[in-house]
Formats: C-alpha cells, sequence, structure tokens
C-alpha cells in the first residue's frame, strides 16, 4: 500500500498546487512587482535618499506596481506621494489591467501551470513519505516529525523546481506592452549570462525559506488536530458521520489559513530576498548581503514589501490547495480502498 499511498499524495499535492495557482495568478504578478528593486523609489522615498537617487541615476523613475510613466522630474509631487501609504492591492491590480491588459495579470502564467504541479507533488509526497519514515522511528505524530518532514520537503521541491519559478518571476517583473519577453526567450537569456548555474539565482534564499514551510506544516498539522479533535471523539454513525468528514474539509481550509498566515509573517523578508536575485543583472548578489543592502537602503519596511500582497494571495490560495489536497487524499484513498479484496 505505501507505493500506492505514495501515488496519492503527489497527485493530491498536484492538484491542489494547481487549483491554487490559477486563481490566485493576478495578486501573485502584484507581489512580485512590489517586491522587485524596481518600485523601490516610488514607493518608499526620503528626500535624501530621493536626491542621491537623483544625482546617481539621471533617469526616469517609473512605478513598477502601480502609476507607471511618472518621471522624476518634480521632487515635491513625487516626494509627497512617496511619504504617502503605498497603493492599494486594488489600484495596482487596475493599472496593470489598463497598460498590460488582461493578459498582464497572468504573466508567468504557462510556467506557474507547468511548475506548480510537479512543486506541489514533490513537496506533499516527500512529506507524507518522510512522515511515514519518521514515524516508525521516533515518537509518532509528534511536533519534531512534522519539523523534519516539513525540511525535507522544502528542500526537495526547492532544489528541484527553482529554474521554473525563476522564469516565472523574470516574466511576471517584464512590463513590456509591444515585444514582450516569451519563456522561450527568458530561458535563452538565462542561459547565456549564467549557463547552468544562472537557473539557481536565488535558491539560498528558498532554502532559507524553508524556515516558512516548517512553520506552516507544523502550525497546521496542530490546528487541524484540535479542529477535528470534535470528530475522534464523537460516536455519531451513518450519515451524520459522513456529514462530519465532509465538514471537515472546510476546517482544513480554516487550518491552512490560520497556518499560512503565521508563517508567512515570519519569514517574509527571505520572498524579497529571492525576488531581488532573480532580478536580472542587479546588485545582489547573496542572501545575506541582500537583506543587508535592502535594510541599509530601504529599512525594514523594504523587507516586507508586498506583504499585504502577499496574504491576500496566500490566504486564499493555502486554503484552496490544503483543502484540495485533503480532499483528493481523501477520495482516492477511499477508490484504493473499494478496489481491494
Amino acid at each position: 500500500m505505501e507505493p500506492k499511498g505514495n501515488v496519492i499524495h503527489i497527485i493530491a499535492g498536484g492538484a491542489g498546487g494547481t487549483a491554487g495557482a490559477v486563481l490566485t495568478c493576478p495578486l501573485e504578478v502584484v507581489k512580485t512587482r512590489l517586491q522587485s528593486s524596481g518600485a523601490t523609489t516610488f514607493l518608499y522615498v526620503n528626500p535624501a535618499r530621493f536626491r542621491l537617487a537623483w544625482q546617481q541615476t539621471q533617469v526616469l523613475h517609473m512605478c513598477t506596481a502601480c502609476n507607471s510613466n511618472i518621471p522624476v522630474d518634480s521632487a515635491t509631487q513625487l516626494l509627497q506621494h512617496g511619504r504617502s501609504k503605498t497603493a492599494g492591492i486594488v489600484a495596482c491590480l487596475r493599472h496593470i489591467l489598463q497598460t498590460e491588459g488582461v493578459r498582464g495579470l497572468f504573466k508567468g502564467i504557462g510556467p506557474n501551470l507547468v511548475g506548480v504541479a510537479p512543486s506541489r507533488a514533490i513537496y506533499f509526497g516527500a512529506y507524507a513519505k518522510s512522515k511515514r519514515t519518521l514515524n516508525e522511528v521516533m515518537i509518532p505524530d509528534t511536533p519534531l516529525v512534522h519539523l523534519c518532514s516539513a525540511v525535507v520537503a522544502g528542500v526537495s521541491a526547492a532544489t528541484c523546481t527553482n529554474p521554473i519559478w525563476l522564469v516565472k518571476t523574470r516574466l511576471q517583473l517584464d512590463q513590456k506592452v509591444e515585444d514582450r519577453l516569451t519563456c522561450r526567450e527568458c530561458i535563452r537569456r538565462i542561459y547565456q549570462q549564467g549557463g547552468i548555474r544562472g537557473f539557481y539565482k536565488g535558491l539560498s534564499a528558498s532554502y532559507y525559506g524553508v524556515s516558512e514551510t516548517v512553520l506552516h506544516l507544523v502550525i497546521y498539522e496542530a490546528v487541524k488536530a484540535r479542529l477535528t479533535q470534535t470528530n475522534s471523539n464523537s460516536t455519531r454513525s451513518g450519515k451524520e458521520s459522513q456529514k462530519m468528514e465532509s465538514a471537515d474539509f472546510f476546517k482544513f481550509m480554516l487550518a491552512g489559513a490560520i497556518s499560512k498566515s503565521f508563517a508567512t509573517c515570519a519569514a517574509y523578508p527571505h520572498e524579497v530576498a529571492r525576488t531581488r536575485l532573480r532580478e536580472e543583472g542587479t546588485k545582489y548578489r547573496a542572501f545575506f548581503q541582500t537583506l543587508g543592502l535592502v535594510l541599509q537602503e530601504e529599512g525594514v519596511r523594504g523587507l516586507y514589501r508586498g506583504l499585504a500582497t502577499q496574504l491576500v494571495r496566500q490566504i486564499p490560495n493555502t486554503a484552496i490547495v490544503m483543502a484540495t489536497y485533503e480532499t483528493v487524499v481523501y477520495f482516492l484513498s477511499h477508490c484504493f480502498d473499494d478496489d481491494a479484496p
């Protein structure tokens, strides 16, 4: 039954990841652009940094997330806007829709769909396999088992799929209406600039980001166990028991949303560092160097650029992923059981 169980978790993980990626792709585009260095000067700027940036670059800085094509020839007006609250998600979505059309909201969807199914399949497959193995040699279903399994799952998925996410990020940062960057051209450029190693830019940040995976899955298991505890203590049977099992899937969504929210807030700076490392031809070279540079130039707020968008995207995305995953596991397990002699 173990190979069959692995297949179930791989299929369920791929299905959950695909559903979440498609439904939340526009928010993913907004988040990536807010995390990039292109939005820095306009969104978070003070007079000293503005004057220094203007003297050094003598170019037109544009807001890559919201109000594009705003030249830096009016320091007073720009600084006044820069000190104001960061533009909202709706405004950013409207800007992309107006300047790049509907296609702009789904930039990078190709690599996303290509990558999310194997990524989630590897992620959940490795997690389930590790948890089963560790349960045999350690006290079963303890937080330590969940933590170790989450580390294995996160590292495995990040290593195998980093080239796909690199291409996706580059495509999402491309804002050209004409002569759009294609997936093929993006791959060619990456290979020309860095060879095979070029496809693994940002991998170090992904490894540090495994801490988010660990927090997410450990908290998820704890919340899920607490939410479903009433079912295990009940003695219901028949149709009433089946209704309770159906209600569990909504509890899985809630557990996924709660756990991902805490994990995202705690480990978010690695997301900003990863996006900066994946930009084309930038000054960011290593994980801690990138964090230090962002902190020096933009302050603590720079390390949390796009967090609100990430939460708005991640909460429904994780709820969809986890609920779909648990649902597919449930039904496939029952199908295999029904087929069993």
